[in-house]
């Protein structure tokens, strides 16, 4: 099947399509759930409630844009609901004026593998992790993420330097 037949099955409820859907891209969107949340599983609740939101709202995408931007969309707020019901932000500082970490050694980081960078992401404080996914990954701006965290923009740009500090330095340390 399409990628549009998918969708127009999802539209209409049939299961063979959800299942095919959910097959092609579970994969991709349990990555999106564990750069927000560290353990796998939690990652897979918030794997079936997006997909669980997806189901119920398929019929709100207009085709407009790419599908599974609009299925990445889901899951990131679907994780950013479950941050914020586990308060994650409640020990977030505002720092008005906070250094600008040191560079990291370039040659460090071009050692590793994506998927070496992406666990220390996972290792970081919920709030940083947050913080950094929706600015790094995702690209919102620090007002979007404060809207969407409840918080400062210079919060958010706090937990961002404060984010890229401890992973310059964990990255300083392993190589």
């Amino acid at each position: 099947m399409t990628e549009q037949q998918l969708i127009e099955g999802c539209k209409t409820g049939n299961r063979p399509a959800q299942k095919e859907l959910y097959d092609t891209y579970s994969r991709k969107m349990t990555g999106v759930c564990l750069r927000y949340v560290s353990d796998r599983e939690t990652a897979r609740d918030l794997l079936q409630d997006g997909f669980v939101r997806v189901f119920t709202s398929i019929n709100s995408y207009s085709g407009a844009g790419s599908f599974e931007g609009w299925m990445r969309k889901i899951f990131v707020n679907c994780a950013l609901d479950y941050l914020r019901g586990a308060d994650v932000l409640r020990d977030a500082v505002d720092f008005e004026h906070i250094a600008e970490p040191a560079e990291a050694d370039a040659s460090a980081v071009s050692q590793m593998s994506a998927a070496e960078l992406m666990q220390l992401v996972q290792e970081l404080p919920a709030g940083f992790r947050a913080v950094f996914n929706l600015f790094a990954i995702e690209g919102y701006s620090h007002k979007e993420i404060g809207l969407m965290l409840n918080i400062t923009e210079s919060t958010s740009r706090s937990q961002l330097t404060r984010a890229k500090q401890l992973l310059q330095r964990r990255i300083n340390e392993l190589y």
